[in-house]
């Protein structure tokens, strides 16, 4: 990530996808790497002949918000969550998360690099984005929402540690702040990390709070845990969160859970590979089909919610926001166990019985990855003895996003290289959630195995 890839890049999407903007929204998350980075960008936004709005540490969805309503571009300098000495940046059309084809021309593209590129100083923040983001969820759920609720918000170095305690004040409920640090903690919403499980759990012992919630590092994946500290697993969320907005066709990669079939709530769900783009290409098509009374929305394992179609509500509009969010799942999430007058740790039962769990080995070429993945497609019954021995005959192989297997006995086990990391995923789901975990953390040790056998 030095001055010159970034201002490359930089260049790269002005010049092949935002090339008639005049200003370009420009942000970043908590990585010690991040300012640097963004003085790059915003360097090379003005040898564009274009304005940089600066708008800080800001949430991602904040400033993708923000863009969206201005009709500008937007450059997020952040790595999600992913570990703090690495960094990434996220380009925004106007309308927008940039697809595929838009990272292609950006490859393809031509620029030419300054011999020296100056590292300016970056301006004084511009606070506007960050209260219209409080306003989005303030117009529609109003004051009163979460009134009488107590949240704890584990801030650890989350991007969205000081707006999220603002954004669940403004909707009534008292929040404790837990957790803050100055040392950036890469927390990923898929796997989380068994020391904030047991920090959750201590917590719930510790203090009273009717929830307890968070974000990743560039706050677009939610934490919510419920009045125990116990995490929910995100794509629950996600139905929970399509349900309590009344989503009629639901979006979400093949990996998600599938009670979002089972719990007949929805017109139609459709599944795609792994990763925001196909979601919000999957929205956009299921839009086109059914047009503009139809809600959309889509959400990741992850817990990243995205929504589709603008949605009216109680006399105000929640405008659409196709990229991945963490603070309406958030107050869906705790929107819902209100209205069913319940607890949060209670809001998942009406869903049918289905149980997922998600872990990953660290340190794995993507390339070791596909070969193995591609030499357990040619070979099922390998594959089978893999993946899950004691689940029965293996009933159905999905390739739509690497393997992913179902077996007789229902249970179910997935490998995936990820897709910005060198890390090998595994998604197991099965009928009781010590089933599923158990699934998970057996096959990755037999793949673990696999892959020392083949790095000697």
């Amino acid at each position: 990530m030095s001055d010159s890839v970034c201002y490359a890049y930089a260049q790269a999407f002005l010049h092949t996808v935002a090339s008639g903007a005049d200003t370009v929204v420009l942000g970043h998350d908590l990585r010690p790497s991040s300012p640097a980075i963004s003085a790059a960008c915003a360097q090379a936004v003005r040898d564009a002949g274009k304005r940089v709005l600066f708008v800080g540490a800001l949430p991602t969805p904040a400033i993708a918000y923000y863009a969206s309503v201005h009709s500008a571009p937007a450059i997020v300098v952040t790595g999600s969550h992913i570990p703090f000495d690495r960094n990434g940046i996220k380009f925004y059309r106007a309308d927008g998360e940039i697809s595929k084809q838009d990272e292609q021309a950006m490859l393809d593209a031509e620029v030419e690099l300054p011999e020296v590129i100056p590292t300016p100083v970056l301006s004084v923040a511009d606070d506007e984005p960050a209260q219209a983001y409080v306003q989005r969820y303030l117009d529609v759920f109003g004051a009163q929402a979460l009134a009488g609720l107590r949240i704890a918000v584990y801030e650890h170095s989350s991007v969205a540690r000081d707006i999220l305690g603002t954004i669940l004040e403004a909707l009534g409920a008292s929040v404790l702040p837990l957790g803050r640090t100055n040392e950036f903690m890469p927390i990923d919403t898929e796997a989380v990390r068994a020391e904030d499980i047991e920090r959750a759990a201590r917590w719930a012992v510790e203090h009273t709070f009717d929830a307890i919630v968070s974000t990743d590092g560039d706050a677009d994946r939610p934490l919510i845990g419920d009045e125990q500290g116990r995490w929910l697993r995100g794509d629950i969320v996600g139905i929970l969160c399509s349900q309590y907005l009344a989503a009629d066709y639901v979006v979400t990669p093949v990996s998600s859970n599938t009670a979002v079939e089972r719990c007949g709530s929805f017109k139609d769900v459709v599944r795609t590979r792994i990763g925001s783009p196909y979601v919000i290409a999957g929205m956009e098509q299921a839009a086109a089909a059914h047009g503009k009374e139809a809600v959309v929305a889509g959400y990741e394992a992850n817990g990243g919610f995205l929504l589709g179609s603008d949605i009216a509500r109680k006399g105000a509009v929640l405008k659409a926001l196709p990229t991945r969010d963490a603070v309406l799942p958030i107050v869906a999430v705790l929107g819902l166990a209100r209205e069913r007058g319940c607890r949060v740790s209670e809001v998942t039962r009406a869903l049918p019985p289905r149980f997922t769990a998600s872990d990953r080995i660290q340190d794995v070429a993507t390339e070791l990855s596909r070969d193995l993945i591609k030499r357990l497609e040619q070979d099922v019954a390998r594959a089978a003895l893999v993946l899950a021995p004691q689940s029965g005959a293996l009933a159905h192989v999905d390739t739509t996003d690497g393997l992913r297997a179902t077996f007789a006995s229902g249970d179910i086990v997935h490998l995936r290289p990820s897709g910005n990391a060198p890390e090998l995923r595994c998604y197991a789901e099965a009928a009781t959630q010590q089933d599923a975990e158990a699934l998970c953390r057996a096959c990755l040790e037999r793949v673990a195995e696999i892959a020392r056998t083949a790095q000697a």
